[in-house]
């Protein structure tokens, strides 16, 4: 089974201006880097400057009808 390690680089206060960044690797390699901002989400592949962008309401329809339902927090 692959090893996942997501990393987080977020700034010290609300996402304002300033877009919170995860960087996602696999098996030691990076799968790529997702920046999370108030209008939306963008995903972008390991050593590219151009991402997929969505928007929150465009992502909480492709959650419900792509994603598994788990139990609540």
């Amino acid at each position: 089974m692959a090893q996942h390690k997501v990393t987080m680089k977020m700034p010290p206060r609300e996402l304002n201006r300033a877009d919170a960044e995860f960087t996602v690797n696999r098996d030691g390699k990076k799968l790529g880097t997702l920046t999370v901002s108030n209008g939306s989400i963008v995903w972008f592949p390991p050593y590219t400057s151009y991402g997929y962008k969505i928007g929150w309401k465009k992502f909480h329809e492709l959650m419900e009808e792509h994603a598994t339902r788990v139990e609540k927090r």
